[in-house]
């Protein structure tokens, strides 16, 4: 069993993906509410993701937009962890994630990995990015 994260954004739910995959790599797969079978009116005229995966190394990380004619909120409180596979790898993917975004908490060392930060990316997604675990 495994727990994928599920990010709910308000309209730039396309821009988010396509940026993940340019940072993370992976398939993605996008579908508007216009490509409902059922789609009414409203959904038919609109963009908006109803349903994104992003595929990377056997997880997903999936997302969509809040329906046509809702504002939905904010993305709060969930952070979505990801470990790297080097320190360097760790630090690209920082640098990437903070384009445009706020940091939290800078890359640096810790008692647990070579490297670690928090952040809030672009679109309004919090992340915890570390280097591989140290064993002690």
């Amino acid at each position: 069993m495994s727990f994928d994260p599920y990010i709910h954004f308000q309209g730039n739910c396309r821009a988010a993906m396509q940026a993940y995959q340019a940072i993370f790599g992976g398939e993605l797969q996008l579908m508007t509410y216009a490509e409902a079978p059922d789609a009414s009116p409203e959904m038919q005229a609109s963009d908006r993701i109803m349903h994104g995966s992003l595929y990377v190394g056997g997880r997903s990380l999936m997302g969509s937009d809040f329906p046509p004619g809702f504002e939905g909120d904010p993305q709060q409180a969930v952070t979505i962890s990801h470990e790297a596979a080097s320190d360097a790898e760790a630090r690209r993917i920082t640098a990437a994630l903070a384009d445009g975004g706020a940091m939290i908490m800078e890359y640096q060392p810790t008692f647990w990995s070579d490297g670690f930060a928090m952040l809030k990316d672009r679109f309004g997604t919090h992340w915890m990015i570390s280097a591989p675990w140290r064993q002690p």
